[in-house]
């Protein structure tokens, strides 16, 4: 079925509660919490953990009292989605002006402007981007298919949650589980949460000269990236997948054998330097010819809302659209997008005292800004918020900024400002962009109404900056950004990027290997994204996800053996089983299932993040060891794979013998 035509939970011609005074208050507040610890974790590990599907669970604990409709617990969930997204991208960036010395100290009212600037231009540029990933595309959305699946389970009358009871029982199981294991890697750290080995492959001789070979493999021994390989399926784990054979097993290892390990690093230490200072701009490379391509794409679906706004601007009509597909005025979004050039400027200007660069470099930002947002939404409904490399994208940005800025004859300091500065309001673009459809996919399978959730994410944004701003410059003057407490490594890429160019240093060879990469893929008409993503995240993540698709393929092929009499059956898709309740087949059943279960892995593995990192924050030390074995985690995640796959099947059988 077409998604033009997809058929929600709540019908567009039903109106139940939704933008409520208590939805919007539960949504300000998981903004400023979840945005809050997120902004620690990510200055203390250099990630942070996706707040939908834990803000889903926490809005709905908060709303139970009150008797929330489904729409309500969906619109409350968007600001801790708001909060976390927010403070992804202000942490990856603006400690990098701390950084490169640019500022002694974090700056509050900068740090805000910055951050609600950011927020808001992600918010209107989504308005326009939402029909075109979310409703005229294939995408799987993950963890909106997880929110949805969470919501819809958890909200419903008793006839209803008696139909799909055993469904619930092994999302539940899965959020345990997963619970569980996050909590004994973390907090416990009674069992790693990743296993990884360099081998040594020989001695060769390459130029002239002898060096030694290395091969390198690992997996993490994450139940949630299972979940997201399940409900992605086993094609784009494929790709993704491949992208990680390229440049974990193939590029890296021939650098090393003509190279060398870096002096006095240990094989391991030295095989991620090579990778993380060269092979992953391969990735980057990909990532932007990609991008682009995705958006010329799109191209047909993008220049309809600007028909729309063009027609508003003249005093046209618009024709009217059901209750579930009405975004913000298109007219109005335009202007305030517009508009938005005139803070940028104004903060450009007063950070960096040159005026004219300022000007055509908010103008810049504002392009920049869309084409970040397009390209993180896409790889977000590839592969869930989770796992998009914001960081990626953020790189990209950096790297043409800087090159601009070059161009202009501008290096010190002042320069080196700016071009942080666009990257601080493009980052937090794009990262509210990559969760907000995520949010928004969810909001689509249960009958959201567009515009309310757009304003939503709105207030969750204007809640969490200035918080935010806070957050950071205690951490600062408490830790000190760059300590062993509060090491915050994004940052420090961004900075020692911004750095490289300016001063010549910029591995360039590689983002234009990655980028020609690229064009080859869109020659052979394989999706570029999934294999860039591939290439730029750690080889652990791609894995489990591959191992995930793969069961799904495994279920598939065994179930349509099993059931021959309805191959001729159209099949639900992921997103209509996410939302179904009542007349249930047993082939819907099992996979409904094992999408429930996927959504539970995924719960309970981000849930017990946030909880790890307010622990974290807390100072709480639960740690039972002081170095733990990898095997028993490996045996687990490896039960739960198994398990994944014994359920679906499981719930086939039983659903035939019920019949």
């Amino acid at each position: 079925m077409s998604r033009e035509d997809f058929q929600p939970l709540i019908p567009p011609e039903k109106i139940v509660p939704e933008l409520t005074i208590k939805a919007i208050l539960v949504g300000v507040i998981l903004a400023i919490i979840m945005g809050s610890a997120n902004a620690y974790l990510g200055l203390y590990a250099g990630m942070t953990v996706s707040a939908a599907i834990p803000g889903a669970i926490m809005a709905l604990a908060l709303l139970k009292p009150f008797k929330p409709s489904v729409l309500e617990v969906t619109l409350g969930m968007m600001g801790a989605a708001a909060g976390e997204a927010l403070a992804a991208g202000v942490i990856f960036t603006i400690p990098a002006l701390v950084v490169i010395g640019a500022w002694q100290q974090i700056h509050y009212l900068e740090t805000t402007i910055i951050a609600l600037i950011g927020g808001v231009l992600g918010v209107l540029w989504m308005v326009l981007l939402r029909r075109a990933l979310i409703v005229k595309t294939d995408l799987p959305f993950p963890e909106g298919i997880a929110v949805a699946a969470v919501i819809n389970t958890a909200v419903g009358s008793e006839e209803e949650e008696e139909e799909t009871a055993g469904g619930s029982v092994w999302m539940l199981v899965g959020a345990v589980l997963a619970g569980i294991v996050k909590f004994c890697q973390v907090s416990l750290n009674v069992f790693k949460g990743k296993i990884e080995y360099v081998v040594n492959a020989g001695k060769y001789g390459v130029l002239g000269k002898s060096t030694e070979g290395y091969f390198y493999g690992g997996t993490a021994a994450s139940p949630a990236l299972l979940g997201v390989g399940y409900i992605i399926g086993p094609r784009i784990a494929a790709y993704v997948f491949a992208g990680g054979l390229l440049g974990w097993i193939i590029i890296t290892p021939l650098i090393i054998v003509s190279t060398g390990l870096p002096a006095g690093t240990p094989a391991l230490d030295g095989f991620m330097l090579i990778w993380g200072d060269y092979v992953r701009y391969l990735g980057v490379g990909a990532m932007v010819v990609g991008g682009l391509y995705t958006i010329w794409k799109l191209r047909e679906n993008l220049m309809h809302g600007v028909k729309e706004a063009v027609i508003g601007l003249r005093g046209g009509t618009v024709e009217t659209k059901k209750r579930t597909d009405r975004d913000l005025d298109i007219k109005k979004v335009f202007l305030a997008i517009g508009f938005m050039v005139i803070p940028v400027f104004l903060i450009y200007s007063w950070m960096s005292h040159m005026y004219v660069v300022s000007l055509f470099m908010a103008i810049l930002l504002v392009l920049f800004a869309f084409v970040a947002s397009a390209i993180a939404g896409y790889m977000a409904g590839l592969l869930g918020s989770s796992n998009n490399p914001i960081s990626g994208v953020t790189v990209a940005v950096l790297l043409m900024v800087s090159i601009i800025m070059l161009a202009f004859g501008v290096t010190g300091t002042s320069g080196m400002t700016i071009v942080i500065g666009m990257a601080a309001v493009v980052c937090c673009a794009a990262a509210i962009s990559g969760d907000v459809l995520q949010s928004m996919a969810a909001g689509q399978m249960l009958g959201a109404t567009p515009w309310k959730q757009q304003l939503a994410e709105m207030f969750g944004v204007i809640a969490a900056a200035p918080v935010l701003a806070i957050v950071i410059q205690a951490l600062d003057k408490a830790y000190k950004i760059g300590s062993y407490d509060l090491p915050a490594p994004q940052a420090f890429l961004m900075g020692g990027i911004v750095k490289g160019v300016i001063g010549g240093e910029m591995v360039w060879p590689f983002v234009i290997a990655g980028a020609f990469l690229a064009l080859v893929l869109i020659l052979m008409d394989i999706p570029v994204l999934p294999v860039a993503i591939g290439i730029y995240l750690p080889f652990t993540l791609s894995v489990p996800i591959l191992i995930g698709g793969i069961v799904r393929a495994l279920v598939d092929k065994k179930l349509k053996k099993l059931s021959p009499e309805e191959e001729e059956e159209e099949e639900l898709s992921d997103w209509e089983m996410a939302i179904k309740k009542t007349g249930i087949k047993p082939k819907e059943r099992a996979h409904r299932t094992g999408l429930l279960f996927s959504a539970g892995l995924i719960a309970g593995e981000a849930l017990m993040g946030v909880i790890g990192a307010f622990l974290i924050i807390g100072h709480v030390n639960l740690g039972l060891l002081e170095e733990a074995p990898a095997w028993p985690g490996m045996l687990i995640w490896g039960y739960i794979a198994f398990l994944l796959g014994y359920v679906v099947l499981r719930e086939f059988r039983k659903a035939r013998y019920e019949d």
